[in-house]
């Protein structure tokens, strides 16, 4: 440095070689520049972007809130025709508004029933099991286990036998039990496997977000997954549609009381320990479920005890455990849904119909036997009421017990999965999608359209930063201050500012890991003589959960209609505004590093580029097919699985929004990043 001629040379150094020079260099080049503070060393910074203002659990409840203030009540209606009324419109606008939206849901679920039937194991004079495999949506097979008795009624009662998180899948010892035992009633039982457990491993919940980042319901392959069961199940010559049945644990659970509610063939309905109101869930932590419980949008239409109410008249029993050790305790889970569903049950006549159990022994997660006799109960009560002999006393059949390998189902050499499934929809996505247009004059009127389309797409709503100056964030000279900003009603997102010497232009910095570690990106701005407000939007640093489910959170909040991505887009687009409304330019910068803070960035400054002079990007995506080729999942990057973004948009789309185009950092020194035009 002390042989530089002038400060054009110095300015044409690389940030790393002046970054590696030290302190004191950095203040000699500083002073060369026209600068007359020193930078605060890299461990002043780190302790104070490592500090908090925030009270413990301050973000989660903050997102619990806003997700309880969105979540919807049930209100009994006058009559029971109002209600059956009330209820069938809701189960249409729950297929079609979340279940089946979309061009490619709809035609999944308008294709014809493929069965094929395999091997048949004969296991004792009482019953056989029939090996089948049936299809969810095209390549995706399911493999199945129809348990028949051998004294088969010309109308017998039938069961959906469901599984939840058990690796065993069908093949569980308690599921068999229960397939063996109501088989031995007389009862035909289909015992089919669930996604990623079993044989049908691999297939990760959280992937089933890459098919709504298209535009297309992940949970419509969960809901066939289940329906084209119980089709397989009604369509077979002995089954009495009047007496179907299903139920089923923990993910089992939510299975049966979400297809039973929506499907009304099922007649009888026992979940267990499988679900409760989202309203709990939102307070609840371990009631939080996985993608397909919390899907897009569900609550805008229902909530579970809407669900629950739907059940009305038909029997339903409701079956927790006092000690869980999982989630859906029955001290939380249950009343809620009592309170919701009962007096429906009693407008519709039938309050008999909605009954509960609560195990204590063994009172844990599970589906035992204490459990299986109240299933075997209601069954006996509403399907055999005339059969004295009927006898809920679970019948020993530990011999009749087999290994996974015996009741393997052979499937094909190609299985679909999430993510193979979502790659043929992007692909499809890009064949319709219009790419953007050459520059040039229609470029405003596109830019405007488009924006006016992606605020739709993130339900983006303009926020304000309220009660704060911008000038307090450099109240503390060199060693920077940090401040809790209120943005609306709902949201608080902290910032700490560095650089109060400076005049003129701020640098907003971002950082996949949070606010704490941005301090190489924040000394690096204010070696270019520009202030840095390093900030922690949504679900970033300090604006994220505290506990390890966090990600949940977003899930839930994508169920009551918001967009984890549109609302880290208007915090940061409110903050910079902020800040450039006490700006010389009147626009800041923005540094983001990571693909998540990247694109928060760039979608924030497509939808409102009016505050953003210079976007740098670094680690970012250069195409949003990027998350599905990765095969990226919602708990690893939970605001970008964004319901249809990738059907409108492509990183191109949103750069050309931006106006960006490339620049450098400093004069003399090209950066990755990108500069809006104005």
């Amino acid at each position: 440095l002390s042989k530089t001629a002038d400060s054009k040379d110095v300015f044409q150094l690389s940030r790393r070689e002046v970054l590696a020079s030290g302190a004191g260099a950095m203040g000699a080049l500083m002073s060369m520049g026209g600068f007359t503070s020193v930078l605060p060393d890299e461990k002043a910074i780190a302790e104070l972007l490592g500090t908090t203002l925030r009270s413990a659990g301050g973000a989660e409840e903050e997102v619990r809130a806003f997700c309880k203030a969105r979540i919807p009540t049930l209100s009994v209606p006058s009559s029971a025709e109002e209600w059956t009324n009330q209820a069938d419109k809701m189960r249409r606008r729950v297929l079609d508004e979340v279940v089946f939206r979309g061009a490619t849901a709809k035609a999944w679920r308008r294709a014809p029933q493929h069965v094929e039937w395999q091997e048949t194991l004969d296991i004792c004079p009482e019953y056989s099991i029939r090996k089948c495999r049936y299809e969810a949506v095209p390549g995706l097979w399911i493999p199945a286990l129809l348990y028949q008795p051998s004294k088969l009624e010309a109308k017998a009662a039938a069961m959906l036998a469901v599984n939840g998180h058990d690796s065993a899948g069908k093949a569980a010892t308690y599921k068999q039990v229960r397939c063996i035992n109501l088989a031995r009633r007389g009862m035909l039982v289909l015992n089919v496997e669930w996604l990623n457990m079993g044989q049908l491993a691999g297939m990760n919940h959280y992937s089933m977000n890459q098919l709504d980042l298209c535009g297309v319901p992940g949970l419509a392959v969960f809901f066939l997954a289940m329906q084209r069961g119980l089709d397989l199940l009604a369509a077979h010559p002995n089954a009495d549609p009047k007496r179907l049945a299903m139920s089923g644990l923990s993910g089992g659970g939510w299975q049966t009381i979400f297809l039973s509610s929506l499907d009304t063939r099922v007649a009888l309905s026992n979940p267990v320990a499988g679900y409760s109101s989202f309203a709990t869930r939102a307070y609840v932590p371990p009631d939080l479920g996985d993608s397909e419980q919390t899907p897009t949008d569900l609550a805008t239409v229902a909530d579970y005890v809407h669900l629950t109410a739907m059940r009305a008249p038909r029997p339903t029993l409701l079956t927790f455990n006092d000690k869980d050790d999982c989630c859906f305790r029955p001290d939380t889970a249950l009343p809620p849904l009592l309170a919701g569903a009962e007096p429906i049950f009693k407008l519709l006549g039938k309050p008999e119909n909605l009954t509960h159990h609560i195990n204590s022994d063994p009172g844990t997660h599970n589906y035992e036997r204490d459990n299986r006799e109240a299933l075997y109960r209601v069954i006996g009560r509403h399907f055999f009421p005339d059969n004295t002999n009927f006898d809920a006393t679970e019948i020993p059949c530990d011999p009749e017990i087999h290994t996974s390998d015996k009741l393997a189902v052979a499937l094909p050499g190609y299985q679909a999965s999430f993510n193979s499934l979502a790659r043929a929809e992007a692909a499809r996505v890009r064949l319709r999608r219009k790419a953007p247009p050459e520059p040039g004059a229609a470029v405003k009127p596109w830019q405007a359209g488009m924006r006016r389309e992606l605020t739709k797409v993130l339900r983006s709503k303009p926020l304000s930063v309220g009660g704060a100056k911008a000038a307090e964030l450099f109240s503390r000279g060199a060693d920077g201050a940090t401040q809790l900003l209120r943005l609306g009603a709902e949201w608080t997102v902290e910032a700490t500012g560095f650089g109060s010497a400076f005049g003129g232009k701020t640098t907003v910095i971002l950082h996949d890991g949070g606010r704490a570690q941005c301090g190489p990106l924040v000394r690096e701005a204010l070696a270019s003589g520009i202030r840095a407000v390093a900030i922690d939007p949504f679900f970033f640093g300090t604006g994220r959960a505290t506990r390890n489910i966090s990600y949940l959170y977003a899930l839930l909040a994508q169920a009551v209609g918001a967009r984890p991505i549109g609302i880290q887009a208007d915090q940061i687009s409110a903050i910079c505004s902020w800040l450039a409304a006490e700006s010389t330019g009147k626009q800041v910068k923005i540094i983001a590093q990571g693909p998540r803070s990247s694109l928060a960035a760039l979608v924030a400054t497509a939808l409102a580029p009016q505050f953003v002079e210079h976007l740098d990007l670094r680690d970012g995506l250069t195409t949003l097919d990027e998350i599905i080729t990765k095969n990226w999942t919602v708990d690893q990057m939970p605001e970008m699985f964004c319901f249809g973004l990738l059907e409108k948009f492509d990183i191109p789309h949103l750069n050309l929004m931006a106006g960006v185009k490339p620049f450098s950092f400093w004069d003399g020194v090209r950066s990755m990043g990108q500069e809006v035009s104005s």
